[in-house]
């Protein structure tokens, strides 16, 4: 039995250099078709089978890796990343591998940037055996990356996006609540004059993220001025940046808020290259509880997302629905929402005297 029911690789994927592209032009088939035929599938008619397997014959195609992966039981689990936070995609990987290893899983690691690139990857992990594949963000929420998975057929898990496509499987926290709690946590410590940092705004979590900032902020009586909200990118560059503008306006505010964990360290190395004292003179707070946020000065209180059991979570529903697919069951798109937990630590505190 093959490993997967994945479609063509752009790359070379056998010793003859024959693709599975190579295979579907000679048998006058699509490249679905000749995955179905390499995985038994059932739904494929005789005749097609065996155009199929004389190509496969001719070109001498052979995809070593499933067949090895096959005869050991073993599932390879992709994971797609461009992620820009070093410590949200270390949490990822501690989970994602620690299920691999529960569930007889191989996790295979393909980086990439722009929308070629993308392509790029995505075929590099089809052609390394790649039964499934775990979309963290940002690119959980790029319609060209789920689209090809999908075209591709292969199962796919949407990871920490804020609005899951009804097609696809996700795991994912509630953002806007999450935001909603800790801008909610800043106004009871007496804060009124609080600013944002958002997120990068193709991340659907940093959208919700600001509405629920702003939502919150309106539901206690104040207007967010536009001078108070900053563009980041969830880097730690970008936080610098933005904590600059926001700290070197007269009066500064008393708290900023700021969509991720890197960004709020920023701000606090901005705060304290200011000689500001936190939480005294400024509040800071972040989102994600990634190991950064303990690792700072004063720890950061932020909103804790479970990364790394978001991760576990996504590596079971992509094993669940690969063996669903292999025993040709339908496999419906599953969309796992999992709790929050409002850390408050010493980077907030009551707002003092302006």
């Amino acid at each position: 039995m093959a490993t997967s029911n994945k479609a063509a690789p752009a790359a070379l994927d056998t010793a003859s250099g024959a693709t599975v592209h190579d295979v579907a032009r000679l048998a006058g088939v699509s490249a679905m078709t000749v995955s179905r035929v390499i995985n038994g599938r059932a739904s494929v008619s005789a005749a097609t089978r065996d155009k199929v397997e004389s190509a496969i014959a001719a070109l001498r195609y052979q995809p070593n890796l499933a067949a090895r992966a096959a005869r050991t039981g073993t599932l390879r689990i992709g994971l797609l990343y461009s992620n820009p936070s070093a410590a949200f995609l270390s949490e990822f990987l501690v989970g994602a591998m620690d299920q691999c290893r529960q569930g007889s899983g191989q996790l295979l690691l393909e980086r990439c940037g722009d929308l070629a690139s993308q392509r790029s990857a995505i075929d590099c992990l089809v052609a390394a055996g790649a039964d499934g594949i775990l979309v963290p963000p940002p690119l959980c929420d790029s319609p060209e990356v789920l689209a090809q998975l999908n075209n591709m057929g292969i199962p796919a898990i949407a990871v920490a996006t804020a609005r899951p496509s009804p097609g696809v499987s996700a795991v994912r926290i509630d953002d806007y609540e999450g935001a909603l709690a800790m801008t909610r946590h800043l106004l009871a410590l007496g804060h009124r004059d609080i600013a944002f940092i958002e997120g990068d705004p193709a991340h659907t979590p940093a959208l919700l993220r600001r509405q629920a900032f702003e939502d919150a902020m309106r539901e206690a009586g104040m207007q967010v001025p536009p001078q108070r909200v900053a563009q980041g990118y969830f880097t730690y560059r970008s936080g610098l940046d933005a904590a600059r503008r926001l700290l070197a306006q007269k009066p500064y505010p008393s708290a900023i808020f700021a969509s991720n964990d890197d960004m709020a360290a920023a701000t606090l190395a901005v705060a304290h290259g200011m000689g500001l004292q936190v939480p005294a003179e400024l509040s800071v707070c972040g989102f994600d509880d990634t190991p950064v946020a303990t690792t700072v000065w004063p720890e950061l209180s932020t909103i804790h997302q479970p990364i790394a059991d978001m991760a576990r979570a996504a590596v079971k529903l992509v094993i669940d629905e690969i063996r669903q697919r292999r025993a040709g069951e339908a496999a419906p798109a599953t969309h796992h929402l999992m709790a929050f937990t409002l850390m408050a630590r010493a980077s907030t505190g009551a707002c003092g005297p302006r």
